[in-house]
């Protein structure tokens, strides 16, 4: 998911990469940095889980960003 795909106003949960600048996963959240997991489809809660599994590893500790 790209940080173009939030509507918004909204917040997203960012998962910096530790290996690549250039990539991160990110996802629609509250400003809490709350995920709402039954609202993601199966692929991104699938690339949620992982990104949460590995912080730490392959991924750095999230931070939310807003979208005004």
């Amino acid at each position: 998911m790209s940080t173009d795909d939030a509507p918004r106003g909204h917040c997203q949960l960012r998962f910096p990469s530790l290996f690549d600048a250039w990539h991160a996963l990110v996802f629609p959240c509250d400003p809490q940095g709350q995920v709402d997991l039954d609202a993601l489809d199966r692929r991104t809660l699938a690339d949620y889980l992982y990104a949460r599994a590995l912080v730490g590893r392959d991924f750095g500790r999230p931070s939310v960003l807003g979208n005004a």
